[in-house]
């Protein structure tokens, strides 16, 4: 007797010809309805939909520019708000559940988003990797996640509280001290790179 398995191939295409004669058959014993009914439309699809057509641009405006979707208003970000809030609760209570010494989540502040833009460059530049393995270098993905940093440092110019600024201006001198160094290894190979040197000092 052999040992190899036996497949038996279904062919669904009956059942769903059996099921389609029955649907009209159940159908034509139901009552018409009124000429006069409007058809109900059907419920449009949620979720992110795919764009297949390319957006009008505005005359006068550059190549490449993409006009945005109009802003939600006042009360749809205020239930949108309130039901994210709401399903960040479920979620923090559904891992306390699971891990009973763990305490609540910390809040999202402003040092913790530099920080992890920090981590993300410095990462990319191959810090953390474990002692024996080769490090991974993403230049490119370090390159704009510093940018990102400065960026971040142009746009809240004047907005933030003296230690926040601070800490923002430290980061990306260290991210960018970072980032000189491991290029001039990658493209000046035998110049010694530059020698880091303390926020502030010349």
């Amino acid at each position: 007797m052999s040992d190899t398995p036996k497949f038996e191939v279904i062919d669904r295409r009956k059942y769903k010809a059996e099921e389609e004669e029955r649907a009209t058959e159940s159908a034509a014993t139901q009552v018409p309805v009124a000429a006069t009914a409007v058809e109900a439309a059907p419920e449009p699809a949620r979720g992110p939909q795919l764009v297949t057509s390319e957006p009008e641009v505005a005359e006068g405006e550059p190549d490449g520019f993409v006009p945005m979707p109009p802003p939600p208003t006042v009360e749809e970000s205020r239930e949108q708000k309130s039901a994210y809030d709401a399903s960040s609760q479920r979620l923090e209570d559904l891992v306390r559940a699971q891990n009973p010494a763990a305490g609540p989540q910390p809040p999202v502040t402003f040092d913790a988003l530099v920080q992890q833009f920090y981590v993300s460059a410095m990462i990319q530049m191959g810090a953390g990797t474990q002692e024996g393995q080769r490090p991974r270098v993403d230049i490119l993905g370090a390159k704009q996640t510093v940018d990102l940093l400065g960026v971040l440092a142009e746009k809240t110019k004047g907005n933030l509280s003296p230690t926040e600024d601070r800490m923002l201006q430290a980061v990306l001198f260290e991210a960018r001290m970072a980032f000189l160094e491991l290029t001039n290894m990658i493209t000046m190979p035998g110049v010694p790179p530059v020698p880091p040197t303390k926020p502030g000092k010349r």
